[in-house]
């Protein structure tokens, strides 16, 4: 059952250091090498460095909370939210192609013909997709959508909707 993640190679959770300024500010930045190659690929996909990312995402959290206790913490937790908005993203696409078909106005039930699925509508043109043909959106705006669960911040336990 934990293969999938027993079997990952060790450099991916190896912490690496890096240091960046912010605003003017030498600051150093300790995340595992998994949270970097994430960081740098939403980065990518924004067309932005890994450092313009970070310094965009510290000034929109800066914006909206007044600050950050823990910018390593947060940047981890904006990967994983970037990584669960993708699966869920995917889930969402997988479901629609498995739906039954549905009678077309044209007099078509809808299908491709070959299974009975329904063929997939075409990408919203205000997200990209990557190589493997995920949905994604934008950096900024895969960290700022709420999740369901708890969240700790200065000391609070709030449930965001």
């Amino acid at each position: 059952m934990c293969d999938i993640y027993t079997s990952a190679d060790p450099i991916h959770y190896e912490q690496r250091t890096r240091s960046m300024r912010i605003h003017g500010v030498v600051t150093s930045i300790r995340l595992e090498n998994l949270c970097w190659d994430i960081l740098a690929r939403i980065a990518a996909k924004d067309q932005m460095t890994t450092n313009q990312l970070i310094g965009k995402l510290y000034d929109e959290i800066v914006e909206r909370r007044g600050g950050v206790d823990n910018l390593s913490s947060f940047l981890r937790v904006s990967c994983m939210r970037y990584l669960s908005y993708v699966a869920e993203q995917q889930e969402k696409d997988h479901l629609m192609l498995k739906q039954p078909a549905v009678a077309g106005s044209d007099g078509s039930d809808g299908s491709d013909g070959s299974d009975g699925t329904v063929k997939a509508p075409a990408q919203d043109e205000a997200c990209s997709t990557g190589g493997g043909g995920e949905l994604v959106a934008s950096a900024a705006e895969a960290a700022r959508r709420p999740a369901a669960s708890l969240h700790r911040f200065e000391g609070k336990r709030t449930r965001q909707a």
